[in-house]
């Protein structure tokens, strides 16, 4: 394949994400790494734009391949972008000479704990947070924490601590010019609470590790309780604090810096293969990431394959970290080495992010497999329908059903057919209900399946392997007895899906089966059922409009549509119409119309 071929389908495939991206040359050597908002719209620039500079078009012409780690942010994938220049050093990217650092906020380990930001981290039991990706947004934080929860300022901190601690009288001293303003709890006076300190501390924490859920409930708590109490100006304080915290994004972080040496590793899989994503931390940044590709040849389960992908991935990259993250739990006899599940927090983001990354991956190399071997994707994807919905056979042959009617008028079904997992429109089939009175799904869906497997029998055509009815477990019983009184259960398989969770229904089975949502199988049926109500919506709008045009001159026959047309022109009404004697209709239409006409409504007097 020509390079720009394979680049172009790289850059088609490239997601609409925040994240890194990666140049590799011929000999696999990397040549750069960026950032980016959108990775599509950034590396498709490289490409696409014509006014670049001498060196950047060198660059562009170097490059015979691209990979990329997507992130949940674009400060994220800043940070990411630094650590893996620093661990990697690309030929094209600029070099700090000073390694700068970025920076962190700490809260002091201390009887009353201070709250700054530091390029320092010491292992004194202190918390750090961050890093963060720029000074500002790290004093935007500063700012906040200090408006919400003031605490004792660095001037009282030097001269009031000693004050508490000595016998002379807190009266004797003047307040701080921070104290006056709001900003300081006011030791120099005696307002301190070391209890208060503390809640602060606590609800600072919760702010700087972006869970604000916490803070949120407990300012709008307090906000109720002043309001009751008829304290409104306090009130007022709590609500502009809690419109502070609205508006706050949470933090722009990857990875806790406690989290020091750790390997994460999380599994995707299709029908025919597993992806695993590996992500290396150390010194609380990501330095590695990478996602392999496994071959199923045996069924394996994820759990194995795991295993397997872990001792094969460690022993490639030479990685030999103490601490493992996995989305499960697994057994892998590794001396020194500890396995974790994260719960909650940094550690379950960052599990988190492997697994959108091997998704990624996954989805780009079923794209590339698309492009490339459409035929290889389409059994692909039936696999997956097989073995996700515990079929016996490939479902080549997929057909759904759906109703459409208002308040029971010009009841219509229609059945659509999809062929190797795409609509196969020569094959849809729209049904006029016949048998049933009223607004009655249930007995319309049993009326549709019987004429159409009916039919099909009668006709020798090939059955389906699937069915689907768009509806839960009342629609799906009814269609399954359509399928009995022609001696077709147990032949086809038959599923019901319902619309309000998306869930599956089995015949016999009290209990639905959910799917992923991303799941390939889902969007399948979504498909199908989506187009068996458009189908038959369309259906039904084309017999409303139909009956809603309808004329009594279209029940006399002879009278078309240009007979009746010169009748209506002739006599302008159907009233005048029948009321007009033959040698008069004559005048409109010949003699034959006429009488057809005249016979039609003598008729309706008698």
């Amino acid at each position: 394949m020509a390079k720009s071929e394979y680049i172009s389908q790289i850059l088609a495939r490239l997601p609409q994400q925040p994240g890194v991206y990666q140049f590799f040359d011929d000999s696999e050597r990397l040549l750069y790494v960026g950032k980016a908002k959108n990775l599509k719209k950034r590396v498709s620039s490289y490409f696409t734009n014509q006014n670049h500079n001498g060196k950047t078009r060198l660059l562009v012409s170097k490059i015979t391949d691209i990979k990329w780690l997507v992130a949940p942010t674009e400060a994220d994938a800043l940070l990411l972008e630094n650590s893996l220049i620093k661990e990697h050093r690309p030929l094209y990217n600029i070099q700090l000479k000073d390694d700068k650092t970025y920076p962190f906020i700490v809260v002091k380990k201390e009887r009353f704990p201070r709250i700054f930001a530091t390029r320092q981290l010491i292992k004194d039991g202190s918390e750090y947070f961050g890093p963060f990706p720029s000074v500002k947004t790290m004093h935007t934080v500063l700012e906040l924490s200090k408006s919400l929860y003031p605490l004792m300022c660095n001037t009282c901190r030097s001269t009031s601590l000693k004050q508490l601690k000595s016998t002379v009288q807190i009266e004797e001293f003047r307040s701080c010019l921070e104290s006056h303003l709001g900003q300081c709890t006011g030791p120099c006076v005696g307002k301190h609470d070391e209890d208060a300190h503390k809640k602060s501390i606590a609800a600072i924490r919760h702010l700087l590790r972006g869970n604000l859920g916490e803070v949120i409930r407990e300012l709008e708590k307090n906000m109720q309780e002043a309001a009751v109490a008829f304290r409104f100006e306090e009130a007022e304080e709590f609500k502009l604090k809690l419109a502070s915290v609205q508006k706050y994004q949470a933090k722009n972080t990857i990875v806790h810096p406690g989290i020091e040496d750790v390997e994460v590793y999380t599994i995707v899989q299709d029908s025919r293969c597993a992806y695993v994503n590996f992500l290396r931390i150390l010194k609380g940044t990501i330095t590695k990431g990478h996602t392999s590709e496994v071959k199923r040849k045996l069924g394996e389960e994820p759990k194995e394959i795991l295993e397997a992908a872990i001792v094969q991935i460690r022993d490639k990259f030479g990685s030999d970290s103490p601490l493992i993250y996995t989305p499960f739990a697994i057994d892998l006899p590794l001396d020194g080495v500890s396995y974790h599940v994260p719960q909650r927090g940094d550690k379950l983001r960052l599990v988190k992010m492997s697994d959108r990354n091997a998704r990624f991956f996954m989805r780009d190399r079923q794209k590339q497999l698309e492009q490339t071997h459409p035929a290889a994707a389409t059994k692909r994807l039936l696999e997956t329908a097989q073995e996700d919905l515990r079929l016996s056979e490939l479902p080549v042959h997929i057909e759904c059903f759906d109703n459409s009617n208002i308040q029971g008028t010009n009841p219509a079904s229609a059945c659509v057919v999809f062929k190797n997992g795409k609509p196969a429109k020569a094959d849809y089939r729209k049904f006029n209900i016949k048998t049933v009175v009223g607004p009655d799904d249930f007995a319309s869906m049993t009326e549709v399946v019987h004429r159409r497997y009916s039919r099909l029998l009668k006709e020798n055509e090939p059955l389906p392997q699937l069915i689907v009815i768009d509806g839960g477990k009342g629609q799906l019983s009814h269609a399954l007895e359509a399928l009995e009184a022609i001696g077709l259960r147990g032949t086809i398989a038959i599923i019901g899906i319902a619309k309000r969770l998306e869930e599956i229904y089995y015949p016999g089975d009290q209990h639905p089966l959910y799917l992923d949502k991303r799941s390939s199988t889902l969007k399948l049926i979504q498909h199908l059922r989506n187009e068996a109500h458009r189908f038959s919506l369309e259906h039904h709008r084309t017999r409303r409009s139909k009956a809603a045009l309808h004329s009594e001159l279209d029940d006399i026959k002879g009278v078309g549509p240009k007979t009746r047309h010169e009748l209506l022109s002739h006599f302008k009404t159907v009233k005048a119409i029948g009321d007009a004697q033959i040698e008069e209709l004559n005048k409109a239409v010949n003699l034959k119309v006429a009488r057809a006409v005249r016979a039609h409504f003598d008729a309706k007097k008698t």
